[in-house]
C-alpha cells in the first residue's frame, strides 16, 4: 500500500507537534520541527508499509531532529519553580511541574514516554522509532511512569500541606 507525504502529514501532524512540544519546550520550535519532519519525508522515498508501520519511521526522523535540535545547544529553558509562580493557576502550576519532571529523565526513556502518551503511539511503533524491542518499549515507559509519579507526588504532597496563600484582604 503506498501512502503519500501529504496523508502522513494528515495523520501524524497533531501527534508529532504534541511530542516535539513536550522534548523541546517551545510551541513554536514544535512548529518547526513538525514541519522539518515532511521536508525531509517529501525529499525521501517513502518505504512501502502500512500506514501503521510508518509512523514508527516517522518518529524516528522526529526523534533525531529532536535529539540533533539538543545537541545543538538548544536546550529547553529552565522552567520556573513552584514557589516562583505564585501568579501561576494551579493548572499551570502542574503543568510546569510535570515538564520539570520529564525534563530530568534521560533521552531515550522521555522519547519513549511522549511518544505513548502524547503521540499515542503503540510499543511496536516506539520500538521501530528508538531501536528497541517492544519489551524494552514497555518495561521503559513502566519505569518511567514510576519515576514520574514518584517525583510528582512529593511535590504535589508539598502543595496540599503548605497554607494556601492569602489575598492581602483583611
Amino acid at each position: 500500500m503506498r501512502v503519500d507525504a501529504e496523508a502522513l502529514y494528515r495523520a501524524n501532524r497533531n501527534g508529532l507537534f504534541r511530542y516535539f512540544c513536550r522534548a523541546v519546550g517551545h510551541a513554536e520550535t514544535a512548529r518547526d520541527l513538525t514541519q522539518d519532519v515532511f521536508v525531509r519525508v517529501s525529499r525521501s522515498v517513502i518505504p512501502a508499509a502500512p500506514e501503521s508501520a510508518l509512523r514508527g519511521w516517522l518518529f524516528r526522523i522526529a526523534r533525531n531532529l529532536a535529539l540533533d535540535h539538543h545537541r545543538s545547544g538548544h536546550r529547553t529553558p529552565p522552567t520556573e519553580t513552584l514557589a516562583d509562580s505564585a501568579a501561576h493557576s494551579a493548572s499551570q502550576e502542574t503543568s510546569a511541574a510535570v515538564n520539570e519532571a520529564i525534563a530530568t529523565l534521560g533521552d531515550v526513556d522521555r522519547d519513549v514516554f511522549l511518544m505513548r502518551e502524547l503521540a499515542g503511539l503503540g510499543y511496536d511503533d516506539i520500538a521501530a522509532a528508538c531501536g528497541l524491542t517492544p519489551d524494552a518499549v514497555r518495561s521503559r515507559i513502566h519505569r518511567t511512569r514510576l519515576q514520574l509519579r514518584e517525583r510528582l507526588s512529593g511535590q504535589i504532597a508539598e502543595r496540599r500541606t503548605s497554607p494556601m496563600r492569602r489575598s492581602g484582604k483583611s
